[in-house]
């Protein structure tokens, strides 16, 4: 059932991909306008995306939790015990901007744990995959699946995650539109432990994907995020083998939460207490 389910979650991303893409690209689209005004390229695309995805993960069970859907209350919501946690997409900032660094995430979470998920960059054609018991991969050119495509070819395929790293510095992935000034101090801290420090930025749940990669030891985010921008990243962290805890380190983060409002949280190779 797990292996069926992360194969709808990748036709759905991917689909939802190429109706963002179709707006994205069209020269006729105004960049310019408000962010989230009624008839926005980014508020079209939005909707688009979440139609489609909505629309393929409707051939489970499951109920859905989108950022751009209805938002059902927690009373109806706690009874859930599996629940899709989707944003159609993830990287305000980085679409208006159209440097390529906005997301597709769609996440499968059972008992507060996200236990898969897929995180696809339409402009990059990049596939980031993930599930308990699985393990985690990451595929590049892919826009969409073929008629021969199933989860074992693409598989056979993709590169098994986190990667073999060369890197000679201790590496920090951190948000290019939020860096807060307790991220700042963070940084300055791994700079006093490890000397050399080596700063990336990126945009959208990419960051996540840069931990689970093996391209920079740790993402610390001091700032405010919902559940749908990190339950996706989280579920291929963690089939990874790496983990997304709270700031203080008590213990990783949980969904379908009463409040949607993550806590701030660092990603990070797995403790070996967790």
């Amino acid at each position: 059932m797990e292996q069926k389910n992360l194969f709808i979650a990748i036709d759905a991303a991917l689909r939802a991909g190429a109706e963002i893409l179709s707006i994205y690209n069209d020269p006729a689209s105004d960049f310019e306008v408000e962010r989230k005004a009624d008839n926005s390229p980014l508020t079209i695309a939005d909707r688009k995306a979440h139609e489609v995805i909505v629309a393929m993960l409707s051939q489970t069970p499951i109920p859905v939790l989108s950022e751009e859907g209805k938002h059902l209350d927690y009373a109806e919501r706690k009874s859930w015990s599996e629940l899709w946690i989707v944003d159609p997409l993830d990287g305000t900032k980085e679409f208006i901007k159209k440097n390529g660094e906005f997301t597709v995430n769609i996440a499968l979470v059972r008992n507060g744990i996200p236990v898969l998920g897929v995180i696809y960059l339409p402009v990059k054609r990049q596939l980031y995959i993930g599930a308990d018991g699985m393990g985690a991969y990451k595929l590049g050119d892919i826009t969409a699946l073929k008629d021969t495509d199933t989860l074992e070819r693409l598989i056979a395929r993709a590169d098994k995650l986190p990667l073999q790293s060369s890197a000679e510095r201790f590496v920090i992935v951190a948000s290019r539109s939020h860096l807060s000034p307790e991220t700042e101090e963070y940084i300055e801290q791994k700079r006093t432990q490890y000397g050399a420090v080596e700063l990336i930025s990126s945009g959208s749940s990419i960051k996540i994907c840069l931990v689970a990669e093996g391209v920079a030891q740790v993402y610390p985010r001091f700032a405010p995020t919902m559940e749908w921008d990190t339950a996706a990243g989280h579920a291929i962290a963690r089939a990874a083998g790496m983990e997304v805890y709270h700031a203080d380190g008590t213990c990783p983060l949980r969904y379908n939460k009463e409040d949607l409002l993550n806590p701030w949280f660092i990603v990070e190779k797995k403790r070996q207490n967790n």
